[in-house]
């Protein structure tokens, strides 16, 4: 395989790596080791799982020690920021796409399946880099491209429920109650996708996808919020 692109990845994100191989790993996708069974011995899925921890320790470090807000706030604005919505877009934003090995029928599945592979990814690339180079390189990583987005966040209300605040808003800004509506419906009923779209004073205001309505519900809510906050 060409190893130039981890290795450009691994100088231009940490100043290099010490073991390359535990990246490339990071970036291995579970699909991707059933089609190169000789070739690959193991896919980001236990590094996922201690990125993850590393993750959150580093966000609620950085909230406990910047913040004095009561716990439920902090714990809020911890989920908004480790959500895989959240961690996805920065996941993008670093280039990772490019970078992940999975099989083809992955590379065609759907937005949603797109958005989680790249958040597991993010975390396994966490785990990797805490095990090559210790806590502070995974912090100061998390602390380059994830922290930003607080900003965000707090701006937008982000960490209140997306449902709840549209409704909030448009209560109190149009005199209505948001409805949601399923437009579409696909997919086998183990794997089904849900489109659906809210509607205030019968006028479409957001759209979202999900496996089940009620998370295309909250993505459609995301959408609206748009019209109010931007």
């Amino acid at each position: 395989m060409n190893l130039k692109p981890y290795q450009d990845f691994a100088n231009d994100k940490f100043g290099g790596f010490n073991g390359l191989e535990l990246l490339i790993t990071a970036f291995t996708h579970r699909s991707y080791l059933n089609e190169h069974k000789k070739s690959v011995k193991e896919h980001n899925e236990r590094l996922e799982f201690l990125g993850d921890a590393v993750l959150e320790l580093i966000v609620t470090e950085h909230l406990y020690t910047h913040f004095r807000e009561p716990e439920g706030i902090l714990t809020n604005w911890r989920s908004a920021l480790v959500r895989t919505e959240s961690i996805s877009a920065v996941a993008a934003a670093e280039g990772f796409e490019s970078l992940i090995r999975l099989s083809r029928g992955e590379k065609r599945g759907s937005e949603r399946a797109r958005q989680q592979i790249l958040a597991n990814c993010y975390e396994a690339v966490i785990g990797a880099l805490y095990l090559d180079q210790g806590y502070e390189a995974a912090k100061a990583f998390i602390v380059s491209n994830l922290i930003p987005t607080l900003k965000q966040v707090l701006e937008n209300g982000l960490w209140l429920d997306p449902k709840s605040r549209l409704q909030e808003l448009a209560q109190s800004r149009d005199g209505a109650t948001p409805i949601y509506r399923v437009i579409e419906e696909a997919g086998p009923d183990h794997d089904k996708t849900f489109v659906v779209g809210v509607f205030i004073n019968d006028e479409p205001k957001g759209q979202g996808s999900g496996p089940s309505k009620q998370a295309a519900q909250v993505t459609a809510a995301v959408n609206a919020l748009k019209h109010y906050l931007d």
